[in-house]
This record gives C-alpha cells, sequence and structure tokens, in this order.
C-alpha cells in the first residue's frame, strides 16, 4: 500500500511502498483510513525540526489526526465492529514502571518522555491505507460526525486546555453564578490567540462552555478566517489594527488566554494584559528562531500581584477524546456551516507533498484516502 514518508537523514519527504499491517494481538483492530488531516505539526517534521522514525526504519510514516473506518477485529474486541467509525488516539505509554501518568492510561502526562506519538514519535502514522491498533486507542464516532470528524484530534488540544483550566481555577472562587439557560463559563471572558484550527476550534469550544469570547489574530479583516470566527457569533481583532493594551481595553477582565498560535512575541505581549486571577495555557509549539526581548519583570510581577497562572498543554487522553466528539456533535448542531468550512480543502495522497512543504493555505486541508469523498480545491 501506498504511504506519506519523511525521511529524516536524507532530508526526504515523498510517498512510499509500506507493507499492509495484519491483526496479531486478540485486541487489535485494522481500520481503513478514510481522511488525515495535515497541521503544523506536520510540515514542521516535513523541515526536519523534530520527528523519528520508528525503531529499524530510516522512514516515518506520517499523519496524527486520523478518521478510518474499522475492518477487522481481534477475538477480544467487544466493543466495535466492522464499519464503525473511529479516530485513533496519538500517544502511546512509556515502559517505564515508576510513571506513574503511563500506568495509569494518562500517557499524556508522561513523566519520563519515553512516550510514543503516532506520525510524530517512534511510531508510523496515518497516511496510509490501512492502520492496525489495539482497541483501547480507538474512539468510536457517530456516523453523524463522519464528514467533520477529522477535526477530534485537533479540537482535543482545547478540550484538554478548558478542562485543565476548570480544574486549575478551584484554587479560588471562580465559579459563575448559577443562571437558569446559561453556560457555567457565562461570567468570564476569554481571548484566543489565533485563527487557524486549533484556534477557531477553541474558539467554538469556550463559547458554548459559556465564555465571552475573543479570536486576536494577525491578519486584518476581512478575510477567509475572520468571517468565519464572526459567523458562529465570536469577535474577530486583528493585531494589525488593535495592540495588545488596545485588546484589554476592548475586552474589559481577560480571564483566559488559550494561545494557539505558536508565535512567542504576541503571545507575550498578550501575558502582559492577562487580567487578575486569569490563566494563560500555551498550545503552540514555536519554530526555531532567534530568542526575543521580553520583559520578564513585568511578567514576575503580573504573575505575583494578579494571581495568575501559565500553563502548557500538549497531546489528549481518551476522556478528552470523547468530550471533543460528543461537542463536535453539539458544533453541528449550532453551527455546521461553520464546522464544515473549517475543512477548506480535501485532496488525494499525491498531492500531500506539495501541501506539506509548499506555501501554507486554506485553514485545514485533509487528505481524502476514501476517493468517494475526495473533492480538490
Amino acid at each position: 500500500m501506498k504511504a506519506i514518508a519523511v525521511f529524516p537523514n536524507k532530508k526526504e519527504v515523498g510517498i512510499i511502498d509500506h507493507a499492509s499491517p495484519q491483526l496479531s494481538l486478540n485486541n487489535e483492530v485494522k481500520i481503513r483510513m478514510l481522511e488525515v488531516g495535515i497541521c503544523g505539526t506536520d510540515r514542521e517534521i516535513c523541515c526536519f525540526d523534530y520527528g523519528t522514525p520508528p525503531n529499524g526504519f530510516d522512514h516515518l510514516v506520517l499523519g496524527h489526526e486520523g478518521l478510518g473506518e474499522v475492518v477487522e477485529v481481534g477475538s477480544s474486541v467487544h466493543h466495535l465492529v466492522p464499519g464503525d467509525l473511529v479516530v485513533p488516539m496519538v500517544r502511546r505509554p512509556c515502559t517505564h514502571a515508576h510513571c506513574m501518568a503511563c500506568r495509569a492510561d494518562r500517557s499524556d502526562f508522561c513523566y519520563t518522555g519515553d512516550f510514543i506519538e503516532l506520525g510524530i514519535k517512534a511510531s508510523h502514522g496515518f497516511m496510509t491505507d490501512f492502520v492496525v491498533d489495539e482497541e483501547k486507542y480507538l474512539c468510536p464516532v457517530p456516523p453523524g460526525l463522519r464528514d467533520v470528524a477529522v477535526l477530534i484530534e485537533p479540537l482535543t488540544v482545547a478540550e484538554k486546555a478548558i478542562a485543565q483550566i476548570w480544574q486549575i481555577q478551584q484554587r479560588l472562587p471562580w465559579a459563575c453564578p448559577v443562571v437558569p439557560g446559561k453556560a457555567p463559563g457565562h461570567c468570564h471572558r476569554a481571548v484566543v490567540l489565533g485563527a487557524g484550527p486549533i484556534g477557531i476550534l477553541g474558539a467554538m469550544a469556550l463559547k458554548i462552555g459559556g465564555f465571552e469570547t475573543f479570536v486576536y489574530s494577525r491578519s486584518p479583516a476581512p478575510n477567509m478566517k475572520s468571517d468565519l470566527v464572526e459567523s458562529f457569533g465570536v469577535k474577530y481583532i486583528s493585531s494589525e489594527n488593535c495592540s495588545p493594551k488596545q485588546l484589554a481595553e476592548e475586552v474589559g477582565q481577560i480571564d483566559v488566554v488559550y494561545e494557539a498560535m505558536g508565535g512567542a512575541r504576541l503571545a507575550f505581549e498578550v501575558w502582559k494584559v492577562l487580567g487578575l486571577n486569569g490563566v494563560f495555557v500555551f498550545t503552540g509549539i514555536p519554530g526555531f528562531k532567534a530568542p526575543i526581548d521580553i520583559d520578564a519583570d513585568l511578567l514576575m510581577r503580573n504573575v505575583v500581584l494578579k494571581n495568575q497562572v501559565v500553563v502548557g498543554t500538549v497531546n489528549a487522553g481518551r476522556e478528552t477524546f470523547e468530550t471533543a466528539i460528543h461537542n463536535l456533535g453539539i458544533f453541528m448542531q449550532r453551527w455546521p456551516d461553520s464546522v464544515r468550512a473549517l475543512i477548506t480543502g480535501r485532496y488525494t495522497l499525491k498531492d500531500t507533498r506539495d501541501l506539506l512543504l509548499g506555501k501554507a493555505r486554506g485553514i485545514k486541508n485533509v487528505i481524502a484516502l476514501d476517493s468517494k469523498k475526495t473533492k480538490l480545491s
């Protein structure tokens, strides 16, 4: 079968012939990949910033945002049957007995760093025809989400961040008054940094959580992303036209900043205007660039005197995947056209190299391995 792979030592990316996997354990499931999303991580791997092939291979099959259909199950699989739609989780646990997180099936908080990430670190990913995985790492998806389910993995980034925000803020009186018809976060304001897929999905998740939400991104409006953001009732503000100080004046008390852009300079400027008792969540991973100057004294004073918390978050566990599936269903009930508009292009496997190495375009590009769903853009 065909696959898209990166060869780190040769610094090459291309289509390869890849052995079709077979079931070897009773708890395994074989899935036919239907769609795989392309994200900044894939593009960075193709710039050879990181990405580690499995032991014994000189290449790494890419892809970690997957949607598949079950085609075969082992004798110990009880919750999946052929024809089911599934989204595979990305991270697998390390093998160290002393890693409390991995032993508790929370490899997203691995203590050793020896975890595996499909399509990223030490295991092949989903940009190929068939994948075999254990049942415990496959999350069932309702058929009604078929057209947008490839967005579930990026949505898990936001869902995990929001779950941590609520956990962290138990440190103080932060819960909003219970008001019939209003969601739990209705008395708080959130700023989303970045209008890529993870930023926009995060804005949707914050909005259904009741937060008064704003998206702060570089490009002046109107543009494709600003139109999409405002289509589901969130205000878009451009950093080209509005400084972080002006942003704070317009928004008011900023209770949450959800960073989803991977740009340190603007993120640290916005951190300066985070409000009292606020939480700043970093999800982006900047590329390797020259160091930047920051006003570290001001940031430190703010963290102490304003009771602020700064937290980083990466990857997601099964509970977060299940939350993302549930909330994506809510998004589709409320804003179906907006959710579908996030996917700006579906392409064939042969187009992947250009999407990975060429100029970034659109919002979310998807490789449709199911030819019936391919729509070239």
